[in-house]
């Protein structure tokens, strides 16, 4: 019997989750399919009725219902708790139980590269889903300051308080003075989706040299502008694929207890591009 998986959100027919995994249920000879499912805003009741109804055996959850999601497991790892989002479930003999990888597959590319986190300081753009993950994996490896950059303000405000929550020292700053400081952190992210369309860099980069690890979760296009600037001023930089990649190998894991099958991802992930 075929087991299915899938991902969900709207809109979704340009996620290369289907083919990531398909490419891992290929290598290790697994009877397996994996698809991707739109559901639209507001209607994500029905479309967990409908993968209850299919016996789903897990599924990825992206925009827009990252945080809703939760409303409808019957069981969450602490990752989902604190920080109020699901991306990975799991169908547990018709309970469903939310993981969040969005943390470590964000953690994953830094740790693979053996960089130090511990007293860092972090510039983030951008202060929506993706942000709480991002902050929540820094305050776990022991980050030292986070300066948070955000185009509405309440929003950012809103992150550091939850920042300021796990611990870490926080402050708030705009998009302009952002450009001008970027130079003084070890980290510099991008989780805005600036870039998406090939618009320019969300700030300005001439700051930024060779001390910087700068990591744009933006997958598509893989050189945005700031990443293809960063890499003239020398700085390490790290591709959002690599994070997708990450939460990919995780999720694999958690639904099947067993190694996943990194470069056959990678490859069929790339290939994508």
């Amino acid at each position: 019997m075929t087991k299915t998986y899938a991902v969900i959100g709207d809109p979704i027919d340009h996620s290369l989750s289907p083919s990531i995994h398909n490419a891992a249920f290929r290598a290790l000879g697994m009877d397996c399919t994996y698809i991707a499912y739109r559901i639209p805003r507001g209607e994500l009741r029905e479309g967990i009725d409908s993968l209850r109804q299919i016996k789903i055996a897990g599924f990825n959850v992206t925009i827009p219902h990252k945080v809703e999601m939760i409303k409808y497991l019957e069981e969450a790892s602490e990752e989902c708790k604190v920080i109020g989002a699901t991306n990975t479930v799991s169908n547990e003999g018709g309970k469903l139980v939310g993981y969040n990888t969005d943390m470590d597959g964000f953690l994953e590319p830094i740790k693979k590269r053996s960089i130090p986190i511990s007293g860092a300081s972090v510039l983030l753009l951008g202060a929506g889903g993706a942000a709480r993950a991002i902050v929540a994996g820094f305050a776990k490896e022991g980050a030292g300051k986070i300066v948070i950059a955000n185009r509405t303000q309440q929003r950012g405000q809103e992150l550091a308080r939850f920042a300021s929550g796990l611990g870490l020292d926080v402050e708030c700053t705009t998009l302009e003075q952002a450009g001008k400081d970027a130079g003084k952190h070890r980290f510099i992210v991008n989780a805005t989706a600036v870039g998406l369309r090939g618009e320019p860099s969300p700030i300005s980069t001439k700051t930024i040299g060779p001390e910087c690890i700068v990591y744009d979760i933006i997958y598509m296009p893989m050189n945005t502008d700031l990443i293809a600037q960063s890499k003239k001023n020398s700085a390490t930089v790290i591709y959002g694929y690599e994070m997708l990649l990450g939460q990919a190998a995780i999720a694999f894991e958690i639904w099947h207890k067993t190694k996943a099958p990194y470069d056959a991802m990678r490859k069929a992930l790339l290939g994508g591009f």
